[in-house]
C-alpha cells in the first residue's frame, strides 16, 4: 500500500513511502537491507481485537467481552480508568503501567464495539492541534 510519495527540493528524487503486505525482497526477506518490518503494535493489536469482534474465539477474552455487549464494554473502560486513577496516587510504576495497559486494552476495544479504530482518534487530535 503506498502511503505517500515525496518529491525533494531539486526535483531528481521520489521518496515513496509504502505499507508492505510482506515481503519485499525477492529472497523473501523482509526487506532488501536485512530489516524486519515489525510494525505498529497498537495496530496490530487492533487487528486482532477486530477479527475478535468479526469471527469470535472460544476463550477469548475479547470475544466474551464483545458478546456481552456496549454495556460491559464501557463499564470495563469505566473500571479500568477507575483504577489507573488509584494507582497513579501511589509509586508503584509496575501496577500503573499495567493498570495503564489495561484501559488502554479496553479503550480499543470500545472504540472497535462503536465501529471506529484508533486512527480516527488521531483525525481528531490532528485537526485540534492544527488550530
Amino acid at each position: 500500500n503506498v502511503k505517500e510519495i515525496l518529491i525533494d527540493c531539486d526535483n531528481d528524487t521520489l521518496l515513496i513511502k509504502a505499507k508492505p503486505e510482506g515481503p519485499v525482497c525477492h529472497t523473501g526477506a523482509d526487506t532488501c537491507f536485512n530489516e524486519k518490518n515489525e510494525g505498529d503494535f497498537l495496530r496490530k493489536l487492533e487487528s486482532i481485537i477486530f477479527e475478535r469482534k468479526k469471527s469470535p474465539s472460544e476463550g477469548s477474552y475479547t470475544s466474551q467481552l464483545f458478546s456481552k455487549g456496549m454495556n460491559k464494554i464501557a463499564q470495563k473502560v469505566g473500571e479500568e480508568a477507575t483504577e489507573l486513577v488509584i494507582e497513579a496516587k501511589d509509586d508503584n510504576k509496575d501496577l500503573f503501567l499495567g493498570e495503564a495497559a489495561d484501559l488502554l486494552f479496553h479503550y480499543l476495544i470500545l472504540l472497535q464495539a462503536k465501529g471506529f479504530e484508533l486512527n480516527d482518534v488521531i483525525s481528531v487530535l490532528e485537526k485540534r492541534h492544527s488550530k
